[in-house]
Parts: C-alpha cells; sequence; structure tokens
C-alpha cells in the first residue's frame, strides 16, 4: 500500500477498507449521497465515513467525522443499520475521545488501517 498524507490519503483509506469488505461478502457502493462507504450484505446495511492521514488536522477531521456519520443514521431505527468510521491506525486516539459508552450506544463500529493496508476492528456492536 503506497501511503500518502494529507490530500489523497482518505482515499488509500478508503480502498483498504472497501477490500477488506468485498472480502468478507459485502457488496459495497462509494461517494454515495455524501456518504464514503455504503455496503449491504443479507439485507444489513452499513454506511462508514472515512478520514485519512492529515496529520495536525486529525482531530479537527475526526470530529468532523463523526458529525458526519451521525447525520447518515435513518430518520427512524432501524435494525439493520450500522454505521462506522474508519481512521488511520495512527488516528485511532483521536476517536477514543468519544467515550466507548456512547459509541456502543449508537452501535458506531471503529476501524483502522495501518500503513501496510490492513484494516483491524478496534470496535463494533454487530
Amino acid at each position: 500500500m503506497t501511503v500518502s498524507y494529507g490530500r489523497g490519503s482518505e482515499l488509500e483509506i478508503e480502498d483498504a477498507f472497501t477490500r477488506y469488505l468485498k472480502a468478507d461478502g459485502w457488496e459495497v457502493r462509494r461517494q454515495v449521497g455524501y456518504v464514503d462507504v455504503v455496503a449491504t450484505k443479507g439485507g444489513r446495511t452499513l454506511k462508514a465515513e472515512v478520514k485519512g492521514r492529515t496529520g495536525h488536522s486529525q482531530g479537527l477531521d475526526s470530529d468532523t467525522m463523526f458529525g458526519q456519520i451521525l447525520r447518515r443514521f435513518p430518520k427512524q431505527p432501524d435494525e439493520d443499520f450500522s454505521a462506522a468510521v474508519v481512521v488511520p491506525a495512527e488516528s485511532v486516539a483521536t476517536v477514543h475521545r468519544i467515550p466507548s459508552w456512547v459509541l456502543s450506544r449508537l452501535g458506531i463500529a471503529v476501524y483502522t488501517v495501518d500503513t501496510k493496508g490492513p484494516v483491524e476492528t478496534v470496535a463494533t456492536n454487530w
């Protein structure tokens, strides 16, 4: 995996996450209605917001990402809907500024992508 920083680095993270989902049998679409990744599998829908390697802006980008994913939730509760945020592994500390009980209650999964490309699940409810 080519590692870049700043503009363009989000695409690398998104590519790795998309490959990860496809390998697990998800049908994946990208950049749908302002959502970075929309995946479906067995009647379930996953919407994910992705952030790249932005250096000093990682904290602000993480805050923005959470606002974006919250706006992607359905208007009514839906047991077949899941949300996720995907960040570079080196940015996971910015995600942990949100208490784990909040992420759990909202059902927001957290994934990281390291510089070699592997995707890891940091937290998930489904």
